[in-house]
């Protein structure tokens, strides 16, 4: 157990390297500028914070203190489920479960810096959520593999198999059904590189997940067997934090460092949060070159630091 700089804050590791629970802190858009700062702070060490029991806290008070940590997206670039707000994206198991491992919208070329993850319904059991930490995952790779990673560029889509067929006849085929032809209605493809520079603390992490459709220069077999060899590093179990929800949870990873997975084992209980996410930059990768648009205009949905 550490104490911060800010009295109030005490952060608990969840294992070496990935995960926090940080106590002692009401999250609102009134926080004390040193506690958003010890809160930054262990965001950018741990990758993911979690805290436990903010019932209080509703949709504005989660916009709130989102905006307290940058400047906040829309809610998505392509899926039009900002109900009470245009920033707001919620999460609903009958629409879509995200059983891939990912990282937020790299299909543009700002994805979000932080993500905010607030539980609103929970399943009895099940529902539980990985992360894994990409920048540990680029540091355990042996020196061949970085070098390799180093000198890839990957291409991101949202024309991928993140969305499940729907089930056919239910009503919950239906909405899945919806949700994935929403999602990739308009096509999103950006050029990163696989290994990015972090804006923050200079360390180089993998940018790779679900929404990798090639590597430049490779064929589709070639890629995919390149980017199954990447993965398997990326998830590998000492990279791994895991969380079970409980009401009252709010979850805060840094983007650009993780990769995530929403475990699919609650049947058909119903699973809904909210998700705000902040405003990220280009990525850069280690020899300065950063990421280009190859089709789609997301303008609209992040701000340009």
């Amino acid at each position: 157990m550490t104490t911060l700089d800010t009295p109030t804050v005490t952060a608990t590791a969840l294992t070496a390297t990935t995960g926090s629970v940080l106590s002692g802190v009401r999250l609102g858009g009134d926080l004390p500028a040193g506690t958003v700062a010890a809160i930054r702070e262990q965001l950018l060490a741990r990758k993911v914070v979690f805290f436990r029991g903010q019932d209080h806290l509703d949709l504005d008070g989660q916009l709130a203190f989102a905006h307290l940590l940058g400047d906040l997206t829309t809610a998505h670039p392509t899926v039009p489920g900002a109900r009470e707000s245009q920033h707001v994206l919620p999460i609903d198991s009958e629409a879509s479960r995200a059983d891939s491992w990912h990282t937020d919208v790299t299909f543009v070329e700002r994805p979000p810096a932080f993500t905010v993850l607030r539980a609103v319904t929970l399943p009895p059991v099940g529902g539980d959520t990985v992360w894994a930490n990409t920048t540990s995952a680029y540091e355990r790779l042996p020196q061949p593999l970085k070098h390799l990673a180093d000198s890839l560029r990957a291409v991101h889509t949202n024309q991928h198999d993140y969305a499940r067929p729907a089930r056919s006849g239910s009503e919950g085929g239906q909405k899945e059904r919806q949700y994935h032809d929403q999602f990739v209605a308009e096509v999103f493809e950006t050029e990163h590189p696989v290994v990015r520079v972090h804006p923050e603390t200079g360390e180089r992490t993998l940018l790779l997940g679900g929404f990798v459709r090639s590597f430049r220069h490779l064929g589709s077999s070639e890629s995919a067997a390149l980017l199954d060899l990447f993965q398997q590093r990326v998830t590998l179990p000492e990279n791994q934090v895991r969380w079970s929800w409980q009401p009252g949870d709010v979850a805060i990873w840094d983007n650009r460092a993780t990769q995530h997975y929403a475990v699919n084992d609650y049947g058909r209980a119903d699973r809904q949060l909210t998700r705000v996410t902040v405003a990220g930059d280009v990525p850069v990768g280690p020899d300065g070159t950063p990421s280009r648009v190859l089709r789609g205009d997301a303008s609209g949905y992040t701000p340009a630091s």
